[in-house]
């Protein structure tokens, strides 16, 4: 496996990637928890809101980045994350992993490569968020193997 920075040549497959990644969550998991009323306005339109979110994760001079992870050629995953350097403070913005590469360590190899970007920049803390539901649990599991501590929160919709 290899990762790599980003290229303008990347946007489309890391899109199609973001899209096919998520949709189990918005179309199976939170459009029944939470119904059509409140799926129509909070996520209706997901995977615009990905196409439009993917195309502006890497701007280095913002101090946005994306790395992918290649494995014979093939997009495996990817990265993308920020740098606060006044706040010395990093966050991971996405992290998607192709079904295929899934429990092959890729994403425990992209964020311990963002990480180290994150240092090389000055950051001192990273913060990486995911959902509480069974879509996101192994994105919980890797986040407190790679030493994440945990912080409950919890949202509510209903609609009115």
């Amino acid at each position: 496996m290899r990762i790599r920075a980003f290229t303008p040549h990347d946007l489309a497959p890391l899109t199609e990637l973001t899209i096919a990644t998520f949709r189990p969550f918005y179309e199976d998991s939170f459009r029944p928890l939470v119904g059509e009323a409140v799926f129509a306005v909070q996520h209706g339109n997901w995977r615009e809101d990905y196409r439009e979110q993917v195309a502006e994760l890497h701007a280095p001079e913002r101090h946005r980045y994306v790395a992918l992870a290649e494995d014979e050629d093939a997009l495996a995953g990817y990265v993308a994350w920020s740098v606060d350097p006044t706040r010395k403070k990093g966050d991971v913005t996405i992290l998607a992993v192709s079904a295929r590469h899934r429990r092959h360590r890729v994403g425990t190899a992209l964020c311990e490569h963002a990480f180290a970007q994150m240092r090389a920049l000055g950051a001192e803390v990273v913060e990486i968020g995911t959902g509480g539901d069974g879509f996101h649990a192994p994105a919980r599991a890797l986040y407190e193997a790679l030493g994440c501590t945990p912080v409950p929160l919890t949202v509510y919709f209903r609609r009115l």
